[in-house]
């Protein structure tokens, strides 16, 4: 009788039928992709925007025409760092790939960042470049020629319309701006210009692009990601799913996340499918795009579908093109999940993924996923759960860090060097990185989520870093300590709640309405603290340090009394 397969094989028994095991990955630059499908389809839309169509001719021929400007303008050479700090849009998509047919590097930047967060992303990066649209230069002016940013290519949204949009956001609808300053240029000249680019020269092993997260360390961390590792994810999602060039994509899922930037951007392009992109997540929008583009792919989170379902009358509406809805970031509750197979007969598939990995390294088997379940690791993925402390492989059924090695793992993090000794552990002659989230393996070889070590706060899906938005409490003069942790939130799962402790000389004429207001207009929407509690003190450990899990412990325990 044969031993039982580890723990980390059993999920080979429910593997997708049909898939093979191993993915060989292109050895080509992730812009070689738009170059083939608009090769093979050049008049086929690309991109679907409130009413226009937009060809994959046309997104190939604006990418070139700003890799022109950004190397014959702006200076920009191969390997250096470029920010683009936008809503989803036709010019995020054009930007993207713009900057990597420049031979340069994607830094994308949550548009919800304000200028104070933005500065760090600046200062680390040594991008002399940004792409902004012109509702977010005032942001970005006050860092032009504050180190060695230089130039700010200014985009409008409604550049990108047909002239009658009806259903676009007021923000989209906004009339292009004759905006003038430092290093500014407009993205209309830029096209208009149409400068012609220098060779191509990148391939699979040169950096492609590098999103930032945190962590214990209070300033966010550049994750380094080659062609080769968008490439996994890209070419991945789709043969994952079983998807084609005649595939249609509700892209609304911001593209500065990896999850929507790999599933619904990088892969809709490689496979050549449609993209009908939203700039902002309107559930009435989105329901008209289903019934009208005919979407078959809709990558969503669990606070979207929760508002998609909830609206006024969906019922009788026409879901039938629908054929894959998946996710992931945080779970989908089960009445939810019942609420969407009951309308469209497709059970949602959540997968797991961080920006380390360029998105998934799990996801459910399309014709078997299990609710509330990262699912399974994908293409070529050695993923363990290992003792945090020991580093030994556990059992089916005990909880341990998840470990993973992959095609899609970063390289490393940009700085500081010391993070990467942290992140990556060596087993059986494979560099694994530890993701500091804690799970279980069932017997079936799926992977269930059930802590995590790293201090993180999943709010709708957003990953906030109390060190960091401790970091930003601090430039408030009257905050003397903070203590940032999750508290239990109805809507978002969790929500962020800072602990603070004045300076005495600000007690009594500072408020916590005061810093809650404050906190908003220097920090991103999604981080900013959602509840401030004033208190006397924190308590710490004998060696001073905060007792931050106390903290976090008693704030959820008091929530269920």
């Amino acid at each position: 009788m044969s031993a039982p397969a580890p723990a980390r094989e059993r999920h080979f028994a429910h593997w997708p039928p049909g898939q093979p095991r191993h993915l060989t990955l292109p050895q080509t630059s992730l812009f070689y992709n738009l170059e083939v499908s608009a090769a093979r389809y050049p008049d086929k839309t690309c991109i679907h925007y409130y009413g226009r169509d937009i060809s994959y001719r046309e997104v190939l021929r604006a990418a070139e025409r700003l890799a022109g400007f950004l190397q014959g303008h702006c200076g920009v050479a191969r390997g250096d760092r470029v920010l683009l700090y936008m809503q989803n849009s036709p010019q995020w998509v054009v930007a993207f790939y713009g900057i990597v047919r420049a031979n340069a590097v994607v830094v994308p930047v949550n548009p919800m960042n304000k200028t104070d967060e933005l500065r760090h992303y600046v200062s680390d990066s040594g991008a002399t470049t940004i792409v902004v649209p012109q509702d977010l230069y005032p942001q970005v002016r006050p860092l032009v020629g504050e180190g060695g940013l230089a130039h700010v290519v200014v985009a409008c949204y409604a550049d990108a319309l047909d002239a009658a949009a009806p259903h676009a956001p007021a923000l989209v609808q906004a009339p292009r701006e004759a905006l003038q300053g430092p290093g500014v240029a407009l993205w209309s000249d830029v096209m208009d210009r149409a400068l012609e680019p220098g060779p191509l020269e990148v391939g699979p092993d040169d950096p492609c692009t590098m999103p930032y997260t945190s962590g214990t360390t209070g300033a966010p961390k550049g994750c380094v990601h080659t062609h080769r590792s968008v490439m996994c994810s890209a070419v991945g999602g789709v043969r994952w799913f079983g998807r084609s060039q005649d595939d249609v994509y509700l892209s609304v899922l911001p593209f500065f996340h990896v999850t929507g930037l790999t599933g619904s951007l990088h892969g809709p392009i490689y496979a050549g499918a449609t993209m009908v992109v939203l700039t902002r997540w309107d559930r009435h929008a989105a329901l008209l795009a289903i019934e009208r583009q005919r979407v078959t792919v809709w990558q969503s989170i669990s606070t979207m579908m929760i508002d998609f379902l909830a609206q006024p009358g969906l019922e009788g509406r026409d879901l039938s093109s629908l054929l894959v809805v998946r996710g992931g970031g945080a779970a989908m509750p089960q009445t939810v999940a019942e609420e969407l197979l009951r309308r469209t007969g497709l059970r949602y598939v959540e997968g797991y993924g961080m920006s380390e990995t360029m998105a998934a390294t799990h996801i459910n088997p399309p014709h078997r996923p299990k609710p509330q379940c990262l699912g399974i690791p994908v293409f070529d993925v050695d993923a363990r759960i290992v003792d945090p402390d020991t580093l030994h492989e556990l059992p089916a059924g005990e909880v341990g860090e998840i470990v993973v090695h992959a095609p899609q793992v970063m390289q490393g993090y940009w700085r500081p060097p010391e993070a990467n000794e942290e992140a990556f552990v060596p087993l059986d002659g494979k560099r694994f990185l530890r993701t500091g989230d804690l799970a279980r393996i069932d017997e079936d070889g799926y992977f269930f989520m059930a802590d995590r070590l790293k201090r993180m706060i999943n709010a709708s899906g957003y990953k906030v870093w109390p060190a960091e938005v401790e970091a930003l409490l601090y430039r408030h003069p009257a905050v003397q300590e903070a203590c940032v942790i999750g508290a239990p939130d109805p809507h978002r799962g969790e929500t962020v709640k800072a602990l603070v402790v004045l300076r005495a000389e600000h007690r009594g004429t500072v408020d916590a309405a005061a810093l809650l207001a404050w906190a908003h207009e220097h920090m991103a929407a999604y981080k900013a603290p959602r509840v401030i509690e004033l208190v006397d003190e924190l308590p710490k450990s004998g060696s001073g340090k905060v007792l931050w899990r106390e903290l976090q412990e008693r704030e959820w325990r008091s929530a269920r009394t």
